[in-house]
């Protein structure tokens, strides 16, 4: 099934190598039996040779392999966003479920768990992936374990077993035999094939749609960053810091360093050897915490108008939900300095010791098992006052014993419902979690002071229902007109 896009555009997107069409739509050129991203270097192939797919999974089933040189797999995801067709939303949240290994701990989902968490039929799933996609729920998971692999076969050298595992397959003999029938090439070959990656270790390049404003993107992080956790350098463009994740009933630590590309055309993620059981979601985790996956031109279509000067900002996200719950709680009515002092004091008490070759950083930011046992007397001796200790524990206590998730696979207004639940949380700090841990693109922190004044709504008589009804004309980008209004009184 070709793309609804126009195939005429496409071909011109590809013959100029468009980096804002990355992601958003494949070529698949029958001369070869190669499918690629528009950013290809390769020699651009005669139109009447190509075809053109709105998802890698339509480009597989059509017969094509992806291109070994530029490398489908790391292209961005195309978010597609709609406020009027139903089938076509729930379609969309399926394939990002499927993408999205926070929502699945104990493995990959097969049609009818997708389609139970989606509170439908599977029958009906696979007809509304059918008539979107062009492709059933199981050839599009099939195409993301299969791409995620190809990733990792090409960038580290984790053994070809590891691999098939972390990529989801039940068995090497199953990935091996599905990797044959798809690309028509064993795993090792592909390995020796793909020079990159064979001695790089645990470093996997990930790509994004320009413009990306690095400096501000990375300068946002720098402005809120903790000692011993992270370490970040906005002109250098770059960004390290520590990070813990739970699997399998244990506790993985490490680190991670973040390389953008000169141009922002993409970047290096580095990953401690620590966190290889674990890479999947480390590499969706700083997928999310730095937007890689965000359409700019959508964006900009709604948001230029309006605030002309921000169409290369992201949202800047967060490798760890809990993390960035806890330290929304303690900004709440001060200034990014003070709860960025309190955040420092919490660390250093409660966090967990780390080894990195970076003596910049040395520690973890506190689990929510070790926050859930501290007592309110030990958080106040930390400047934390009584309403915020509450709030801080009361969270810490859901997510400990798993009754509240942070991440990308959470659903959302169950979650908003669960945060505003909590003693001393209100409107703003949900709002604030949602646009940052949940990555939802129409967050809206109307409450928000500093949006009153970039708004110009600080002297109304209800500032926060002004910014809301000023706010209906960015939907559903909210979240980014926030950045670009908080960016503006920078």
């Amino acid at each position: 099934m070709d793309t609804p896009l126009a195939p005429d555009a496409c071909y011109l997107a590809l013959k100029a190598k468009d980096a804002r069409f990355d992601g958003l739509f494949f070529t698949g050129v029958t001369s070869t039996g190669i499918y690629c991203r528009p950013v290809c270097r390769v020699r651009t192939p005669r139109r009447e040779n190509c075809r053109f797919f709105a998802h890698a999974a339509q480009a597989e089933l059509a017969g094509f392999r992806p291109c070994l040189r530029c490398r489908p797999e790391i292209a961005p995801r195309a978010p597609r966003w709609s406020l009027q067709d139903a089938g076509a939303m729930l379609a969309q949240q399926a394939l990002a479920l499927l993408d999205e290994p926070e929502a699945w701990p104990d493995g990959p989902p097969g049609p009818a768990r997708l389609a139970a968490r989606l509170g439908v039929s599977d029958r009906h799933l696979r007809r509304l992936f059918e008539a979107e996609f062009g492709v059933s729920p199981v050839q599009a998971l099939q195409t993301r374990r299969l791409l995620a692999a190809k990733q990792l076969l090409a960038d580290t050298a984790l053994p070809v077993a590891q691999v098939a595992r972390l990529a989801g397959f039940a068995s090497l003999r199953r990935f091996n035999a599905a990797f044959a029938a798809h690309y028509r090439l064993s795993p090792t070959r592909l390995r020796r094939e793909g020079a990159a990656g064979a001695a790089s270790g645990l470093t996997v390049r990930l790509g994004l749609r320009p413009p990306c404003d690095v400096q501000a993107l990375l300068g946002f992080f720098a402005t809120r960053a903790l000692p011993g956790v992270e370490h970040v350098q906005p002109e250098a463009g770059r960004m390290a810091r520590t990070l813990a994740l739970e699997s399998g009933g244990r506790r993985h630590t490490g680190w991670v360093a973040v390389e953008f590309e000169p141009g922002a055309t993409g970047l290096r993620l580095l990953v401690s050897d620590s966190l290889r059981e674990v890479l999947p979601r480390v590499i969706r985790r700083t997928r999310a915490a730095l937007d890689l996956d965000a359409d700019p031109a959508a964006i900009a279509a709604v948001l230029h108008a309006r605030f002309p000067q921000g169409d290369g900002l992201r949202v800047p996200g967060s490798f760890c939900g809990f993390e960035l719950a806890v330290r929304a709680i303690l900004g709440q009515q001060v200034t990014v300095a003070a709860a960025r002092t309190f955040a420092r004091r919490l660390v250093e008490r409660f966090g967990e010791a780390v080894d990195t070759p970076d003596p910049l950083l040395t520690r973890c930011f506190p689990s929510a098992q070790a926050l859930a046992g501290a007592s309110g007397d030990a958080l106040g001796a930390l400047g934390i006052v009584r309403q915020r200790q509450a709030a801080i524990l009361a969270l810490a206590r859901e997510v400990a014993e798993g009754r509240l998730a942070l991440h990308l696979g959470a659903e959302l207004q169950p979650t908003l419902q669960a945060l505003r639940a909590l003693p001393g949380v209100g409107d703003w700090t949900a709002q604030y979690t949602a646009m940052r841990a949940l990555r939802w693109p129409d967050a809206f922190p109307a409450g928000d002071v500093a949006l009153h004044k970039a708004l110009g709504v600080a002297g109304e008589k209800n500032p926060a229902r002004a910014a809301e009804a000023a706010s209906q004309a960015w939907r559903p980008w909210r979240s980014y007109a926030v950045i670009r209004a908080w960016a503006g009184l920078g």
